[in-house]
């Protein structure tokens, strides 16, 4: 059995310039993905979320071989903004005996999702991506440590790898690869969900008072999907915190950490 980790949607995500492409900085969040294993046989069978078509087409892309019987186990529900369908890509890769270089992988999913999140690369977090092209725009600097407080919000929504309605953060990614320090980060993750929010909504989406009522540093949410987080440096999550979240209506509180040791 393998875990393929997955995303707690984004710390950044929008227009690299008006008429730029669609770029994001992931949040990475080892509790969510899938988890797979593989019983040995002819052919490919999947079984849990992923169609069997687009199985069979990335093992085509990719020169690899049917493995048999794959069962994969999504820990979130699709549309959440979890990276569900990317992973479970990337994870049937794995199982396959896929051990090439991350773009190639990437360049699969693209040519099988139409976009993709980075969950293929060691330090996603780490490099501003292209989801609709797979490609790496920029390196990112490291994140000092931190903890979220999350949960899911509003209804699902997949990914639609057509949709480009996106705020422009040409200016927010530049102050991101200047900035050291975990406040700073979180407040422009902060800019970054509060724009979304304006153009794309939900209009009551409780998750800006919910930060300034904890005293979080910030707040991040999935751009296309119900993830919605609250950023804390390591060991000041108040301890009413979880309560608080589902008192104002998000379902699957839950807290990780990130960032570097």
């Amino acid at each position: 059995m393998i875990h393929q980790s997955g995303h707690f949607g984004e710390l950044l995500q929008g227009r690299l310039g008006p008429g730029g492409p669609v770029v994001l900085v992931t949040l990475p969040c080892p509790a969510l993905g899938v988890r797979a294993r593989l019983r040995p046989g002819r052919g490919l069978r999947l079984h849990g979320g992923l169609p069997l078509a687009q199985g069979r087409a990335l093992l085509t892309r990719l020169g690899l071989p049917l493995p048999g019987r794959v069962i994969l186990h999504a820990l979130a529900a699709p549309g959440t903004g979890t990276g569900v369908s990317t992973a479970g890509l990337v994870a049937l890769a794995r199982l396959s005996g896929w051990d090439g270089p991350p773009d190639i992988l990437a360049r699969a999913c693209i040519a099988i999702e139409g976009a993709s999140d980075p969950l293929m690369f060691a330090a996603p977090e780490r490099i501003l991506w292209a989801s609709r092209q797979g490609q790496v725009v920029a390196r990112m600097p490291a994140l000092p440590r931190f903890e979220v407080l999350g949960g899911f919000f509003g209804p699902t929504q997949r990914t639609d790898a057509a949709d480009t309605t996106f705020p422009d953060i040409a200016d927010l990614i530049e102050d991101w690869q200047k900035t050291r320090d975990l406040a700073g980060f979180a407040g422009l993750a902060s800019q970054s969900a509060t724009r979304t929010q304006a153009l794309r909504g939900p209009v009551d989406d409780p998750t800006p008072d919910l930060a300034r009522d904890l005293g979080a540093l910030g707040w991040c949410r999935a751009h296309t999907g119900a993830a919605r987080g609250l950023i804390f440096a390591p060991g000041t999550v108040p301890t009413r915190g979880t309560e608080a979240l589902r008192a104002a209506g998000l379902r699957g509180v839950m807290r990780f950490t990130g960032g570097s040791t």
